[in-house]
C-alpha cells in the first residue's frame, strides 16, 4: 500500500507540473488574476473555444515577436482572446476580436471582466464576413477560428494590412475540409509567405510569416 501511495503521489505531481507548465510565469497582479481566471474556469471552455495547449501557443508566439496589433476572427466566449490579450498586456499592445452571436458575446465581455483583461481588447460584434475586410490601419497577428469555408477570404482581406514580419494564425487546420485545404494550399504558395503547422496542437495551427509586402 505505501508503493501505491508513493506512485500516485508521484503521478499527481508529474500531472500538477504538467499542468502549471502549461501557464506563463506569474509577475505581477494581473498575471495573477488571469491565471487564477483560467484555472478557475479550466473545464468550462466550450462553445468552440480553444484547449488551454493551443492558448499558450499563441501567447507564446506574441511574446516571442513582441506583437502589439492582433485581430481574432471568432470570438467564442473569450478563452483564446483572454490568452492573447495577457501576452499584450506584457507587449503594450491591443487586440480586437469579433463575434457574430450576441449571447457568446455578452459571455465573452464578462470574462474578460473579470480575467481583467478588459482594457487590453477592443470587442466588436457583427459578420467577421464585412468587419475583416474594413478593418483600418496595419496588424501583426492574426488568429482565425471563424467559418473554416471563409478562412481564405479572411486571409486575402488581412493580407495587405499585414506588416512584415506579422503572423496569421488559424485553428483546426488539421480538419480534412474543402475551406481548411484551399487555405493551406492557397498561403503555402505564396513566396512572400512561410507556412508552418504547429502540431504541438492536437487541432492544428498553421503559422503563416509575412516575409515582405
Amino acid at each position: 500500500m505505501r508503493v501505491k501511495y508513493i506512485v500516485l503521489l508521484f503521478i499527481g505531481i508529474l500531472i500538477i507540473g504538467n499542468v502549471n507548465a502549461q501557464y506563463p510565469d506569474v509577475e505581477n497582479a494581473l498575471d495573477r488574476k488571469i491565471k487564477a481566471f483560467l484555472e478557475e474556469n479550466t473545464n468550462n471552455w466550450k462553445d468552440m473555444n480553444v484547449p488551454l495547449s493551443d492558448g499558450k501557443i499563441l501567447y507564446d508566439l506574441i511574446i516571442k515577436n513582441n506583437y502589439k496589433s492582433a485581430v481574432e476572427i471568432g470570438t467564442s466566449t473569450g478563452h483564446s482572446a483572454i490568452w492573447i490579450a495577457w501576452a499584450l498586456s506584457k507587449t503594450g499592445g491591443k487586440l480586437i476580436t469579433i463575434e457574430i452571436d450576441k449571447a457568446r458575446f455578452m459571455q465573452a465581455k464578462a470574462n474578460f471582466k473579470k480575467a481583467g483583461v478588459s482594457d487590453y481588447i477592443d470587442m466588436r460584434l457583427g459578420d467577421a464576413h464585412d468587419i475583416v475586410p474594413a478593418l483600418p490601419g496595419k496588424y501583426d497577428f492574426v488568429f482565425s477560428d471563424a467559418d473554416k469555408f471563409w478562412y481564405k477570404k479572411y486571409f486575402e482581406a488581412m493580407d495587405p494590412k499585414l506588416l512584415p514580419g506579422a503572423c496569421f494564425t488559424a485553428h483546426n487546420t488539421s480538419m480534412k475540409s474543402s475551406g481548411i485545404t484551399e487555405f493551406l494550399d492557397y498561403v503555402e504558395s505564396l513566396d512572400n509567405y512561410t507556412t508552418t503547422i504547429d502540431k504541438s496542437s492536437r487541432s492544428g495551427i498553421s503559422v503563416t510569416y509575412k516575409k515582405k509586402d
